[in-house]
């Protein structure tokens, strides 16, 4: 198997993306203008991010037949149709709380389950192409597409913004239809893993539980653990710092300057994941990159209001948390296939993304009642604990190794894995 299935999948994941982020800058505003209520701006984000904690119970039959890019195609299908019904129905003057719920939990839906399939295709894919000679394994090609997924993360809601401004909110809202729409059709070119590169060797069926294989594999376990108190946590730095700054009496000056620092140093660090993920062991890595994470959100309240301590440490955190989900990813990658891989990356995106939807829905009243300050405190407390605990845990389950068996060709091969104990 060539690269270019890889990289034309990359390159789709990485247009959905830019279309996701814009969307989520525009749907609120449609929505103000459209019911006059502030109330209305929050439905789709909040309906979208049902699915999502759920798609563990009723996306279970369904992640199994995602293995090709026929099958994503036709959830990005789906997706282009619920991002349709908000301009079909502004065209009819029927926008109303019933037409944004449909469309959060049809786009939510799909984004739940396209999520980990895209991530899971990706390793299925390089798993053949490493078969077939080529160097970049399951590792490098992960990493490549959490760095597209960073990119968009940057750029894609100004360019949103800015859109909005120039076209409005209706025509942008239309082309991002049609983009993920056509994205769907390109998804059609990218081929079926080979069975015998998807299946479990031990001829595990479709349709296990996503906690037996955490049970069964430690290491993933732990990132997974990390990787969910790191995502409730993050309404710390995002609310937090909008707050702090209001504090201070510099609104929007702090947020500002923690997220400019978080998404630069993150692309950045994401440009290095790729060129060294395959020489390094995985399990201190998730562990160093949430407490490092921890500790800038300690920290940033006592550098607070000064700018430049508070992009510094932003920057710290945005350098340390790539390499822990590129571990993560990894460790996935290497000790899964088939449908234990799919059911791993579903945890992965139920627990990190699910709860920091979460965390923002619980994340202001806390702020109110404790302030910012103690509340960025005690959010990287908890992320330093979680790191503790996950080397701890992965200390004692250090001679289970052999529970997680390595499925990769790249490891059947004698390829160049490090031993992963901490």
């Amino acid at each position: 198997m060539r690269r270019g299935p890889l990289l034309l999948l990359t390159a789709i994941t990485f247009v959905t993306w830019i279309g996701t982020r814009m969307t989520a800058v525009a749907l609120p505003l449609v929505a103000l203008a459209e019911t006059g209520g502030a109330w209305a701006t929050g439905l789709v984000g909040g309906t979208a991010g049902l699915p999502l904690l759920t798609v563990g119970w009723w996306g279970r039959g369904l992640r199994d037949r995602l293995t090709s890019g026929r099958a994503l195609a036709g959830v990005m299908a789906v997706n282009a149709a619920g991002l349709a019904v908000v301009p079909v129905a502004a065209l009819a003057g029927q926008i109303g709380a019933v037409t944004l719920c449909a469309s959060g939990l049809v786009t939510g839906a799909a984004g739940a389950l396209l999520g980990p399939a895209q991530r899971a295709l990706v390793a299925d894919l390089a798993d053949g192409y490493v078969a077939r000679g080529g160097r970049a394994g399951p590792a490098r090609w992960l990493a490549w597409q959490d760095l597209a997924h960073r990119v968009s993360m940057i750029f894609a809601p100004p360019a949103g913004a800015w859109l909005v401004v120039a076209w409005g909110v209706r025509p942008l809202l239309w082309c991002e239809t049609v983009v993920v729409a056509l994205a769907a059709g390109a998804m059609l070119a990218v081929p079926a893993a080979r069975r015998h590169e998807r299946a479990p060797s031990d001829g595990t069926t479709a349709g296990v539980s996503a906690l037996d294989v955490l049970r069964s594999r430690p290491q993933i376990a732990a990132g997974v653990l990390m990787a969910g108190v790191g995502g409730l946590c993050w309404f710390g730095f995002t609310l937090g710092l909008a707050v702090l700054g209001v504090e201070h009496g510099r609104p929007g000056v702090l947020i500002a300057a923690g997220v400019s620092g978080y998404g630069i140093a993150s692309v950045i660090a994401s440009l290095l994941v790729p060129l060294v993920i395959d020489r390094l062991p995985r399990p201190p890595l998730m562990v160093f990159s949430w407490v490092a994470l921890g500790a800038a959100f300690v920290l940033l309240p006592r550098a607070a209001p000064d700018v430049a301590g508070v992009s510094a440490l932003a920057a710290v955190a945005g350098a340390a948390t790539p390499w822990g989900i590129a571990a993560l990813n990894t460790l996935i990658g290497e000790q899964t296939a088939g449908a234990e891989r799919r059911a791993a990356f579903t945890m992965e995106t139920v627990l990190h993304s699910g709860g920091a939807s979460l965390g923002l829905l619980v994340g202001g009243v806390l702020i109110g009642w404790a302030g910012a300050g103690p509340v960025l405190v005690a959010t990287g407390c908890a992320q330093i604990l979680a790191g503790a605990a996950g080397a701890l845990w992965l200390r004692g389950a250090g001679s289970g190794r052999a529970a997680g068996e390595v499925r990769c060709p790249e490891a059947k091969a004698g390829g160049r894995r490090r031993p992963s104990s901490v």
